[in-house]
């Protein structure tokens, strides 16, 4: 049964399970090939079976959850495959945002960029890695939208759970956010106040490259070993 420790909120209903299970997801609270049934999670959300499969569905489109058939919905596992796809788009789409963002970056983009990095910088010792994580993203929505790219923004936000997903799967196996997080995110934030569109693309695929060198490291099962 799912705790979240708060009533919903004034939104759509299906927004508010797909926050909610989008959460759940991406700490662990449901695990990787747990079946997702909707009328336990209904009754744990205190809302009707619609809404849970509306947000069901989305999960699906987004790669977080596999439908079966007669079988249900299920929390993907996360394979070698899933992790090569979303390094090489997620690449992809950044370095051409740092580089837009490097000749866009206003003053209000710096100082938001810098309040994350000294919340960064002040993480020490443990730092709970959903925490590490949404610090890690708060600063690469700001690239995004500094960019000033309507596609590349939806681009960024078609992906941005399951880097989320990612994130938190190599910061619960590399506990090593309060020595990286801020110095490698430091190196990009100077890169883009170069001014250097070439620059800036090169930093940012350097910078993305850290994550997924790690991700490679862990045992993750091939497509060949997806459950049917």
């Amino acid at each position: 049964m799912i705790d979240t420790g708060n009533s919903p909120p004034r939104t759509s209903m299906a927004e508010y399970v797909l926050a909610v299970l989008r959460e759940q997801i991406a700490t662990g609270v449901l695990a990787p090939g747990q079946h997702l049934r909707e009328m336990e999670l209904a009754a744990s959300l205190d809302v009707s079976r619609g809404p849970v499969r509306e947000a069901l569905a989305f999960l699906e489109s987004e790669g977080q959850v596999e439908i079966r058939r007669h079988r249900g919905a299920f929390v993907s596992v996360l394979t070698q495959v899933d992790v090569e796809e979303v390094h090489t788009f997620r690449a992809a789409i950044e370095s051409l945002a740092a580089e837009r963002a490097s000749t866009r970056m206003t003053p209000a983009h710096f100082a938001e960029l810098d309040r994350v990095l000294d919340a960064m910088k002040e993480t020490s010792g443990s730092v709970a890695p959903q925490e590490a994580v949404r610090l890690d993203l708060a600063f690469h929505d700001v690239l995004y939208d500094a960019a000033d790219h309507q596609r590349l923004s939806r681009a960024w936000v078609s992906i941005r759970s399951q880097v989320f997903f990612f994130l938190h799967t190599r910061n619960v196996n590399f506990p090593d956010f309060p020595t990286v997080g801020y110095p490698e995110h430091y190196e990009l934030r100077m890169a883009l106040a170069q001014g250097d569109p070439v620059l800036a693309r090169a930093a940012a695929e350097d910078h993305l490259s850290g994550a997924y060198t790690r991700l490679r490291q862990l045992e993750l099962p091939t497509e060949s070993d997806r459950p049917e």
